[in-house]
């Protein structure tokens, strides 16, 4: 029998508790074991629960309690999880976790305290929700150098990009309405000012380029300031707004990182991944493009990734289960003002001030657009010399375009 303990009973702790006991009887057979629920931990009650004999308060019952194998930790955030998280290695007890600030703060020392202590540490629920990405990377895909990764890491922000998008809403009423279904928090500064994309790009760079990137090296930048003027414009030349986390490999061992809203080009697969979905975009030395796409979040979605992993364990408690990383530099992450891009710009200046400046632009237009407001492509650059070509002018948005 294998003993499995939950921390946190929110919607993904109580997903992972449905998925193990709706299907037992299924994930004994792939164990070849009773995978058992013993314990979830969370200080409220829930009288009448299906699950009541399971709860208790106390960590150290499941710290000090040999039975228990695998503790799955969906608790969030990196204070308390941090410690249990912690403590449960110590113990002899592998983790499985989803929570993706955990991992992007101190996934390099928590997967070396597994394996000091001969267990696991697994999150693959932590990016992408129920979309398999982690163990692709690597396994199916471990023959392969990566050169990029470019994903659609956050179902909120997409969501509301789409209604902006397909409906016409503005941000604050697309964001509204994805408080009002579910989609987004009360607070919704993590997903909609980039910080849950950044998290979640960490740790897909950290796993491809085989050193720890943190969140404070990667340059955020969110959604807030995106307006339907905005979608109209890129609409009109063949382009959809998306926010894009990315990490692409750079001379000498180094990565740029970052999280940007960008126009991506609707013949690109990401350009139509929408609603709360996501999807990651691989380019490897050997195998090309893939992408892998599906529900980044929700109840059962992340509960299958949590599940999964602690199928993984249970199948052999003593393989070697690690993502291994390096501990990580200063001078890892360099700053995306390398990159050479084209770019989306709305300002007050003329066509004509734009083209002295940038040289061929291309213009563009949309209806009811005011007197005395020009948009445009500009020809490739970086972001520091279209900020230097255009000091004198006014600037209304400014976004990278993804290359064709």
């Amino acid at each position: 029998m294998v003993n499995v303990a939950i921390l946190g009973f929110g919607t993904v702790g109580s997903g992972v508790a449905e998925v193990l006991t709706t299907n037992s009887d299924l994930i004994g057979r792939r164990v070849d074991e009773l995978v058992n629920l013993k314990y979830i931990l969370d200080v409220r009650d829930f009288p009448g629960s299906p699950y009541e004999h399971c709860f208790v308060k106390d960590f150290s019952v499941i710290e000090q309690d040999p039975e228990v194998d695998v503790v799955v930790e969906t608790i969030g955030g990196a204070t308390i999880a941090l410690e249990f998280t912690t403590r449960a290695l110590k113990a002899g007890k592998s983790v499985v976790s989803s929570n993706k600030e955990l991992v992007a703060t101190h996934g390099y020392e928590l997967l070396q305290l597994a394996r000091e202590h001969g267990v696991s540490y697994l999150f693959e629920a932590s990016v992408g929700g129920g979309i398999p990405i982690l163990r692709p990377l690597t396994a199916c895909l471990a023959a392969n150098e990566f050169d990029q990764i470019t994903g659609i890491l956050n179902g909120t922000t997409n969501y509301i990009l789409t209604r902006m998008i397909r409906a016409g809403l503005t941000f604050e009423q697309a964001l509204k309405e994805a408080q009002d279904k579910g989609y987004a928090e009360k607070d919704p500064t993590a997903d909609v000012d980039g910080h849950d994309a950044c998290r979640k790009i960490c740790i897909l760079a950290a796993l491809s380029f085989g050193e720890h990137v943190y969140p404070n090296q990667v340059p955020t930048e969110g959604i807030r300031n995106v307006t339907l003027a905005d979608v109209a414009y890129a609409d009109s030349c063949g382009y959809k707004i998306k926010l894009l986390g990315r990490a692409i490999r750079q001379e000498g061992g180094k990565v740029c990182a970052f999280v940007a809203p960008h126009l991506v080009p609707c013949e690109n697969p990401l350009a139509g991944v929408e609603d709360v979905f996501n999807a990651v975009s691989v380019t490897g030395n050997a195998v090309g493009d893939v992408m892998f796409y599906g529900r980044g979040a929700g109840k059962l979605p992340t509960a299958s990734a949590v599940v999964a992993d602690v199928i993984d364990i249970a199948k052999d408690k003593k393989r070697d289960h690690h993502n291994q990383w390096g501990p990580g530099r200063e001078d890892l992450v360099v700053s995306p003002d390398i990159l050479t891009s084209r770019w989306y710009i709305r300002t007050t200046a003329s066509v004509e001030q734009l083209r002295s400046a940038c040289g061929e632009v291309q213009p563009l237009a949309r209806s009811g657009a005011p007197a005395g407001e020009t948009a445009c492509l500009t020809p490739p650059m970086t972001e520091p010399e279209l900020k230097e070509r255009l000091s004198h002018v006014e600037l209304l948005s400014k976004l990278r375009v993804l290359s064709e």
